[in-house]
């Protein structure tokens, strides 16, 4: 009597394993490409949020002080100037992420800063009735954004920009 041989395979062959390699490595491409796009319209949403706080914010120091705060210069570009005592030695400049308090009544607990550190809300005051205040968008297909003009505070040339 003749008895075939059989042999049962206990593992996976060298082909097998390369293939289901590839397999995960191009799904976790594609699943950390829209991980991180969905990350970046996440703080476009905040940067939004936080300029229509922050220009409620201006709304109130306007009715209270009968004109808009000043923009910083120099170092302080793109800052509000508006913190402190109205009177000598102050207004001093406003720090985002700081308070934002004058002639001791809080306008704002926090200023809100952009969620990214490399990046920061730029406010520039026009005449006292009036104000440009921008954020730099990373979502270049926002709808809502528009070109920053070749700025160098905006990386992405895209931005979002409220007026009163």
């Amino acid at each position: 009597m003749n008895r075939l041989k059989t042999t049962i395979s206990k593992g996976f062959t060298l082909v097998e394993l390369l293939v289901t390699i590839s397999i995960i490595a191009i799904i976790s491409t594609v699943l950390l490409s829209n991980f991180n796009a969905a990350r970046e319209r996440g703080r476009d949403a905040q940067r939004k949020a936080d300029l229509r706080n922050i220009q409620t914010a201006l709304r109130i120091f306007y009715n209270d002080y009968g004109g808009f705060p000043t923009s910083g210069t120099g170092a302080n570009l793109g800052k509000i100037v508006a913190c402190g005592q109205s009177t000598t030695p102050g207004p001093f400049t406003c720090e985002y992420g700081s308070a934002w308090s004058a002639d001791n009544k809080t306008i704002m607990s926090v200023l809100p800063k952009d969620p990214l550190s490399s990046q920061a809300y730029q406010y520039t005051q026009t005449d006292a009735d009036s104000y440009t205040l921008q954020a730099c968008l990373e979502n270049k297909s926002d709808d809502k954004g528009i070109t920053a003009g070749g700025t160098t505070w905006c990386p992405t040339n895209w931005m979002y920009q409220v007026k009163p």
